[in-house]
C-alpha cells in the first residue's frame, strides 16, 4: 500500500525588498489626517487670524497696505505647524512601531520606509509654503497688507531658496520627534532622564564657553557669512544626524 502524504508548499522566495518598505510607507498613511490633514488646518487657523489682524489694523491706523506688510516681516504664524510636526514625529513611531514589527517587517525596513514618509511630508509642505511666498508678495499681503509668509527669512531670495529651508527645517522636527521616542522605547524613563540632562549640559555648557571667551560675535559673524542657505545646511545636517542615531537605537528598541 501507498501512503500519500499531503504537505504544504513552502514559499522559498524571498520578498521584495521595495515592497516591505512602501508597506511601512502606507502604514503611515493609515490615517492620512496626521500628516497631510492637520498641519495644513493649524496654518490655515494661522493665515485665517492674520488676516483679520491686517484688517483690524488698516481700519483703524488707515496706513497703506506696504506699511503694514512691514510690520508683518516679524511674524512667526508661518512657522505654526512646525511644532505639531514634532508630534507627528512622536506619533509616527509611537503608534506604528509594534504593529510594523508584527507583520515581519525589519527595523531596518522600517526606518527606511518612515524616513521615506518624511520626506513626502517635507516636500509636499516646503513646496506649498514657498509657493504661497510668492504668491503673497505677488499679491502685496493678501491686497490688504497681511504678511504671513513671507515673514522671517522667506522671501528674501528665490522659491528655491525657501523651498530648501523649508524642506531643512521639517525634516529637522520629524527626525527629533522620531528619534527621542526611540529613545524612550529603548531605555524608557531612564533614557528620557539621560537624554534631557545631556542636552541641558551641552546647551549650558555651549552658551558658558561662548560667553567666557567672548566668541558671540564671532559666532553671528560666522552665521552671517555662511547665510541663510548655509545655516539651514546645518540643520538638515542634524536631521541626518537624528536620523541615523534614531536607526542605531531602535534597532535594539524593544515593542511593549
Amino acid at each position: 500500500m501507498t501512503t500519500a502524504t499531503a504537505t504544504s508548499p513552502v514559499r522559498t522566495e524571498s520578498r521584495s525588498r521595495f515592497n516591505e518598505i512602501w508597506r511601512i510607507v502606507r502604514l503611515h498613511t493609515v490615517n492620512p489626517s496626521i500628516f497631510f490633514g492637520v498641519p495644513w488646518l493649524i496654518l490655515g487657523g494661522a493665515w485665517a487670524i492674520t488676516m483679520v489682524l491686517a484688517l483690524i489694523v488698516a481700519s483703524a491706523s488707515g496706513a497703506p497696505a506696504d506699511d503694514i506688510l512691514t510690520g508683518f516681516r516679524y511674524s512667526w504664524a508661518v512657522l505654526s505647524p512646525q511644532w505639531y510636526l514634532v508630534a507627528v514625529g512622536v506619533q509616527a513611531i509611537a503608534f506604528t512601531f509594534s504593529f510594523a514589527l508584527g507583520f515581519g517587517a525589519t527595523r531596518r525596513d522600517y526606518w527606511i520606509g518612515t524616513g521615506i514618509m518624511f520626506v513626502v511630508v517635507a516636500v509636499e509642505m516646503a513646496a506649498a509654503i514657498a509657493t504661497l511666498v510668492q504668491l503673497e508678495k505677488l499679491t502685496n499681503g493678501w491686497w490688504i497688507g497681511a504678511g504671513m509668509f513671507d515673514a522671517l527669512w522667506y522671501g528674501q531670495t528665490t522659491w528655491l531658496n525657501d523651498f530648501y529651508t523649508s524642506f531643512a527645517l521639517q525634516m529637522f522636527v520629524l527626525f527629533v520627534g522620531a528619534g527621542v521616542t526611540t529613545i524612550y522605547m529603548r531605555w524608557r524613563m531612564k533614557g528620557m532622564l539621560s537624554l534631557t540632562a545631556a542636552v541641558v549640559v551641552i546647551v549650558l555648557g555651549g552658551l558658558a564657553l561662548l560667553t567666557a571667551t567672548n566668541s558671540w560675535i564671532g559666532l553671528w559673524s560666522w552665521l552671517g557669512s555662511i547665510g541663510i542657505t548655509g545655516v539651514f545646511t546645518i540643520v538638515l545636517g542634524l536631521a541626518v544626524v537624528c536620523a541615523v542615531g534614531g536607526y542605531l537605537v531602535i534597532r535594539r528598541a524593544t515593542p511593549r
